[in-house]
C-alpha cells in the first residue's frame, strides 16, 4: 500500500480575517529552523520498503519557504522512503508569493501540483477577506504557471462572501474558469470563532442560510458548465485531474503529517502534532497526540466515501447494506440521493447538506 505525505507549513505573511488554521509569521531563522526539524521527522519516520505516490505541502503559505528548503525536503523524502517517480507533489501558495522564477524553480525541484489561494476574482471581496492579492495579480500568477510549464492548477474560491450575490459568484466563477486552471476547490464561507470575522457587523453581511444554499447550487451548476465536474462536496477537477492527495483522506488511505497542526492516519492511528511551532523545532522529533486507536470502522469509512461523487459501494459494508437501502426511498424522492442498487451517492443538493444526510444514513 503506499503513503502520502503531508508537510504543514505554518508560515504566513498576514493572518486573514476569516481564517483559524494554525499559522505564524515568517522569519529566515524560524523557516531555516522549521525546516531542519521537518528533515529531523522524515527521517524519523524513514521506511525505504515504503512508497510514497503523493507529497502535499499545505499550511500557511507553503510558498514562502524558498526553493532550497523546498529541495532539501523532497530530497530528505527521496531518500528515506521509495518516492514514485509520478507522484503527485503539490505545494499551495498565495499569489503574491508566485513569480516567474519561484515558478520555474518550483518546476525545477519536482512540484507539478499547484494549488493557488484566489478565493475570488472580485477585489472588493478580497478586501473584505484581508487577501493581499489583487484578482489582477492572481489572474497573473495563474498564467505565469501555466507558462513555467505547470499543467496541474487548482484554485480555491471561497463563496457566501458578505454582500455577496448571485451575479458577483458568476462573475468571479466565469473570470477564474476561463484561466488555464483545471481543479477548483470551493468553499462556503464559515465564522470560526476567535477570528475577526466572528462579530456581529460581519455576520450581519453574510447570505442567510437559503440564499447559501443557493449561491451553492449555482456554484454547481456554472461550474459543471463549464467542465469542472464535482467529485467531492467542496471539489471539482476536469477529468484526470482530481487531486490524488486528498482523495486519500476520504478513502481512509495512509498518509502521514509533518510539522505543527498536522494530522495522520497511519500504520492504524489516527494522531496529531502540537499547534506549536517552538516545540516542534526544539522537539528530536514531533510530539504526537492519539486521536483515534481504530480509525476507519463502518461509519467514519461510510462518511468520508458519501463525500465524494462515486459515493458508498454497497459491498464494502455488507452487514450494514440493508439498513441502508430502507432508509433510502425518502432521500432519493426528495433528490438528495442516488443509488443503482450497488452504490448509494449523494447529489448537489444533498452534498449542500451532507452532515444531516449522511448522519440519517449511517448513525
Amino acid at each position: 500500500m503506499t503513503l502520502g505525505l503531508y508537510i504543514h507549513v505554518p508560515f504566513c505573511g498576514k493572518k486573514c480575517a476569516y481564517c483559524d488554521f494554525y499559522s505564524v509569521g515568517w522569519t529566515k531563522q524560524r523557516a531555516e529552523d522549521y525546516t531542519e526539524a521537518v528533515l529531523r521527522n522524515i527521517r524519523h519516520y524513514s521506511d525505504k520498503a515504503q512508497t510514497v505516490d503523493t507529497v502535499y505541502f499545505g499550511g500557511g503559505t507553503p510558498s514562502l519557504l524558498t526553493t532550497a528548503q523546498l529541495q532539501s525536503i523532497i530530497n530528505e523524502i527521496n531518500g528515506s522512503f521509495a518516492l514514485d517517480g509520478a507522484a503527485e507533489i503539490t505545494i499551495e501558495a498565495n499569489p503574491c508569493t508566485l513569480t516567474p522564477q519561484k515558478l520555474s524553480e518550483l518546476r525545477s525541484i519536482g512540484v507539478n501540483r499547484l494549488s493557488v489561494g484566489v478565493q475570488s476574482m472580485r477585489d472588493e471581496e478580497l478586501r473584505v477577506l484581508g487577501r493581499v492579492h489583487t484578482a489582477e495579480r492572481a489572474e497573473q500568477a495563474v498564467l505565469d504557471a501555466a507558462a513555467a510549464g505547470f499543467g496541474n492548477i487548482s484554485c480555491d474560491l471561497m463563496i457566501a462572501l458578505p454582500d455577496q450575490n448571485a451575479e458577483s459568484l458568476r462573475y468571479s466563477i466565469e473570470r477564474m474558469t476561463a484561466l488555464p486552471v483545471q481543479h477548483i476547490s470551493a468553499y462556503i464561507l464559515k465564522t470560526e470563532e476567535g477570528t475577526p470575522f466572528d462579530c456581529e457587523e460581519i455576520r450581519g453581511r453574510l447570505p442567510d442560510e437559503e440564499t447559501s444554499a443557493e449561491l451553492y447550487l449555482e456554484m454547481v451548476r456554472l461550474l459543471e458548465e463549464r467542465g469542472f465536474a464535482q467529485y467531492e462536496v467542496s471539489n471539482f477537477a476536469k477529468e484526470g485531474f482530481e487531486s490524488r492527495h486528498n482523495c486519500r483522506y476520504w478513502k481512509c488511505l495512509d498518509y502521514l503529517g509533518i510539522g505543527p497542526a498536522a494530522h495522520s492516519c497511519y500504520k492504524g492511528k489516527r494522531f496529531a502534532v502540537e499547534r506549536d511551532i517552538d516545540g516542534f523545532i526544539a522537539a528530536p522529533f514531533q510530539q504526537v497526540s492519539i486521536t483515534d486507536e481504530a480509525p476507519c470502522g463502518f461509519e467514519e469509512f461510510a462518511m468520508l466515501r458519501l463525500r465524494l461523487r462515486e459515493g458508498l459501494s454497497l459491498c464494502d459494508v455488507g452487514e450494514h447494506r440493508a439498513e441502508i437501502m430502507k432508509k433510502l426511498p425518502p432521500l432519493v424522492k426528495e433528490g438528495y440521493a442516488q443509488t443503482d442498487g450497488e452504490r448509494v451517492w449523494l447529489t448537489a443538493k444533498g452534498f449542500l447538506m451532507s452532515n444531516s444526510v449522511i448522519e440519517y444514513l449511517i448513525f
